[in-house]
């Protein structure tokens, strides 16, 4: 017979231990919070991490303007893979929603536009570009921001510090240092922004503060990247929450924009963003979409196709746009008044703190001012679960459980002089 018994070898003679150096990766501080929370048994538990909207009953909503785009796809052949920049209409519409129906960038094709994966993956695309064509240029990054957002830079290899944003003293902006900081940093810096609700604080710049910043972005030529995750969530108006980009492209300002669909639309599982950059014409547009496209390539090579076509099929149609725009004022209205009947709460009980900044904040997250110990104490006495740094997603507040977190807030801060 022609072969031979081998037997049984020692593992040590049948592989290498390639991972020897791997350890385990640090826990993400967001995700984390959602892992113990369905761990604990208590019926009591809230969890205040998570970053997509909720109901009054707490429960995940699929939007009807969603359902009906659905409807309305159903048999449509979409197997077929896009191309790299993703979907066409995805891509001119949000660039619309961005920077007005009738911008002249928009009509002069001066941006360069490409479907992304969410806005994780927007991030990180521009991220790489900018490497590769800005190497010698680093980020500024608002402290604090969404932790993701030190990740994506880090990993792209590109340097980045931070400029003051939040002041912890007036639980409000602290203008004047991040003006300074603007002022301070090299000239041709990036700068990434938050047009709109911004995560972690609900903390935006006023209309006259965002002139300032646009003009103090001029006079040092630095690069400002929007990202704008929340756009409609914070107010309702998708106009008015745009106002920042638009104050930026009014004063001649070549910015580049992040957008997702996964907060507004509520589309979080389908990964549906958009990435644009604005150009000095529509042949340098090109070129950058052409690099854009080439990094996705070897990324992941092309975006998926059901979350775009739901997302683009909305904003292309006047009745599913219009029903989208008053299911995202229901949003924001159930958001807002948590936040009045939250603050409320802790007053009627007596609290010797100023809650003001819990409604003077805006959009789905309230920066609380709970210290690291404060927060322990919730999630150990009362089985409340948030991120360290004291956010809380008024998502996760409901009129069944928002008399319950203000007695157990008020019972961690009562003996504070200040926190």
């Amino acid at each position: 017979m022609m072969w031979r018994y081998l037997g049984r070898r020692p593992m040590s003679t049948l592989a290498t231990d390639w991972w020897h150096n791997v350890g385990i990766a640090p826990k993400d501080p967001i995700l984390s919070i959602t892992e113990a929370f369905f761990a604990d048994s208590s019926p009591n538990k809230i969890n205040l991490g998570v970053g997509a909207y909720r109901d009054d009953e707490g429960k995940p909503v699929v939007l009807q303007c969603v359902r009906d785009a659905e409807a309305k796809i159903t048999g449509c052949e979409f197997l077929e893979s896009l191309s790299r920049q993703g979907n066409v209409k995805l891509v001119e519409e949000s660039a619309k929603l961005a920077y007005g129906e009738n911008s002249d960038v928009v009509k002069e094709g001066r941006f360069a536009g490409v479907q992304a994966l969410s806005g994780t993956g927007a991030c990180r695309l521009f991220a790489e570009f900018q490497r590769r064509f800005r190497p010698e240029s680093q980020i500024y990054l608002p402290s604090p921001t969404w932790s993701n957002h030190h990740n994506i830079w880090r990993d792209a290899r590109v340097p980045s510090r931070t400029y003051h944003y939040y002041d912890p003293e007036s639980k409000g902006l602290h203008f004047g240092a991040l003006m300074d900081d603007v002022k301070n940093a090299p000239d041709h810096s990036f700068f990434l922004l938050h047009p709109c609700a911004h995560n972690p604080t609900g903390v935006d710049p006023t209309e006259e503060q965002w002139r300032e910043i646009s003009h103090q972005f001029k006079v040092k030529n630095h690069f400002p990247f929007f990202d704008m995750a929340y756009q409609g969530f914070a107010s309702g108006n998708l106009s008015k929450d745009a106002q920042a980009i638009r104050i930026f492209v009014e004063d001649g300002h070549l910015i580049g924009c992040v957008q997702s669909f996964s907060k507004n639309m509520g589309l979080y599982g389908q990964r549906v963003g958009c990435l644009s950059v604005l150009c000095m014409n529509a042949k340098q547009a090109i070129a950058v979409k052409s690099q854009l496209q080439h990094i996705a390539r070897a990324m992941y090579s092309n975006p998926p196709v059901h979350g775009a076509l739901l997302v683009s099929t909305i904003l292309c149609d006047p009745h599913l746009r219009n029903l989208w725009v008053e299911e995202l004022k229901v949003m924001v209205n159930r958001t807002t008044k948590m936040r009045v009947t939250l603050q409320k709460n802790l007053e009627e009980l007596g609290s010797p703190l100023n809650w003001d900044h819990i409604t003077n904040q805006i959009g789905m997250f309230c920066y609380s001012g709970l210290t690291p110990e404060q927060v322990d104490q919730l999630r150990n006495k009362f089985h409340i679960y948030m991120t360290h740094d004291g956010r809380i997603s008024m998502a996760g507040i409901t009129t069944g459980n928002v008399a319950y977190l203000a007695n157990a807030i008020h019972e961690v801060t009562k003996s504070a002089e200040g926190y």
